[in-house]
């Protein structure tokens, strides 16, 4: 009766031993997953004129089946030097308009832009986008 014990127990150890090996092997396909870096560069504008323009960068990763993976990184780019802006009003820092008509424009454009909804998504994905 023992003998038939040893040989369960033995089957049973052999088939944790090859599951653990599956999920290892599992996780080792998830690391070599390859990843495609993506970047859009795209431009926000007024409607209205169209001269007024803001720039933004989206970059993200997407796995070999096209989804995305993790979130994406995007950003505005100051309207003189091009450097990277966390937010639509770094655009203009250290940038002043001396005609009022035109302060009241890049106003009307970032308080627009402030206001969209799905950012995000539409900085990676269009060209440009008036507002």
């Amino acid at each position: 009766m023992m003998k038939n014990i040893g040989a369960s127990a033995g089957a049973v150890s052999a088939q944790v031993d090859e599951t653990k090996k599956e999920e290892a092997e599992e996780g080792a396909k998830i690391e070599e997953e390859e990843y495609t870096e993506h970047q859009n560069e795209m431009y926000f504008h007024l409607r209205e004129h169209p001269e007024y323009r803001i720039y933004a960068t989206g970059r993200w990763l997407e796995n070999s089946k096209g989804g995305v993976v993790g979130d994406a990184d995007t950003y505005f780019r100051h309207i003189t030097n091009g450097g990277r802006c966390e937010s639509v009003r770094d655009c203009f820092q250290g940038w002043s308009e001396q005609d009022e008509r035109t302060e009241e424009m890049w106003e009307t454009l970032c308080l627009r832009i402030e206001k969209l909804d799905g950012l995000e998504q539409i900085i990676c994905d269009e060209e440009s986008f008036g507002l």
